[in-house]
């Protein structure tokens, strides 16, 4: 007889993950920065379990936007100042935290974003906990390396 496996949320220590984003889409990074954090990528994935881990986003200030949803894109109808344009230029970081924020499943969209660190250059503070680099092929999503 198969039994499942579930695990615990104590099962796994959590890992610490770096993405460069430099001139890369903000939904491609997104996209990878969401399953990191919700653990999708790891075999024991469980959607009720909190498996996920830490990552750093990096070079967020170089980051590609759609030239498209730069001009049209408004966040708050009806609020002068407001347009994605302008919000790149003031803060890039919740232009991806707000991304990310909106792929994950509702009922993980608050715990789970304390764990996305955001930085508009190449300096961190988190080199202590020795990050994982997540190289970006157009194929795959490679997690295995070194720093």
């Amino acid at each position: 007889m198969n039994d499942t496996f579930i695990p615990r949320s104590d099962y796994s220590a959590k890992k610490w993950y770096i993405v460069d984003g430099n001139q890369k889409s903000v939904g491609r990074v997104s996209t990878i920065v969401s399953n990191v954090l919700q653990g999708k990528y790891k075999v024991d994935y469980h959607p009720s379990i909190d498996l996920g881990d830490y990552i750093i986003v990096i070079n967020a200030k170089n980051m590609r936007l759609d030239a498209l949803k730069t001009k049209y894109h408004v966040f708050s109808p009806g609020r002068p100042g407001s347009s994605l344009k302008k919000l790149v230029n003031r803060t890039p970081k919740k232009i991806i935290e707000s991304a990310v924020r909106n792929m994950l499943p509702k009922g993980l969209r608050s715990s789970i974003p304390h764990r996305l660190k955001v930085y508009d250059s190449s300096e961190h503070p988190h080199s202590a906990q020795n990050p994982i680099s997540i190289e970006r092929s157009y194929n795959t999503v490679e997690y295995i390396g070194e720093k």
